[in-house]
């Protein structure tokens, strides 16, 4: 049931949101340039990989030495407004179609952080990953790594399709509230970078 309402909601909302879609993909490239679109990928249900899609929100400017600039230093204005209204997250609707994900679950991360989780946080892919999930509804990017997990497990224990409209409702409230789209500090979330109990766990503590 989970998959039809997936494939009926997203084909509905492309179809609906098709023009903003195209108006965006046409504001991207022309004033962020090609490509209009950002792939990364990144792992689904049980950590199998897929290609993430998203509106490019940031240049590609480098340092004199060929490095690539911090993501603040990137980041234009165009791109913080459509990060704050959550338009560069419409091309995964195309993920959903496809089965890479849902439309509620945990977001798919980085594939680096797979090797990085405990045995706990690791079952935040025991289900398909999301465009939005639990975690979003209950700060977003405000919540510190170890709250985002403890979130998403606890969705992966709770799920339901009552929860899951419950989250689709709260996310268009939040989105309209433009509330937690970055950490402080930081106009993306801080990255990832392990934790102490992994250590306990691999030394068999």
């Amino acid at each position: 049931m989970k998959r039809i309402i997936d494939i009926l909601l997203s084909s509905v909302l492309l179809i609906i949101l098709l023009p903003i879609i195209l108006l965006i993909g046409f504001l991207v490239r022309l004033k962020l340039g090609s490509p209009i679109l950002f792939k990364q990928e990144r792992p689904g249900l049980f950590e199998k990989p897929f290609n993430l899609y998203k509106f490019r929100s940031m240049t590609d400017e480098k340092d004199k030495y060929g490095q690539i600039l911090p993501d603040e230093q990137r980041l234009t204005p165009f791109g913080a407004f459509l990060r704050k209204y959550s338009l560069d997250e419409l091309p995964q609707l195309y993920n959903v179609l496809k089965g890479d994900l849902s439309l509620v679950g945990p977001r798919p991360l980085l594939m680096e952080y797979l090797p990085l989780y405990t045995r706990e946080q690791a079952k935040r892919h025991l289900v398909k990953p999301g465009i939005t999930g639990w975690a979003q509804v209950n700060g977003r990017n405000t919540l510190s790594w170890e709250e985002k997990f403890e979130f998403d497990v606890w969705y992966v224990h709770h799920r339901s399709l009552y929860l899951d409209f419950k989250i689709l409702w709260l996310t268009i409230k939040k989105v309209l509230k433009k509330e937690g789209v970055s950490q402080n500090n930081h106009v993306t979330m801080e990255k990832f970078q392990g934790n102490f109990e992994l250590e306990k766990e691999n030394n068999g503590l």
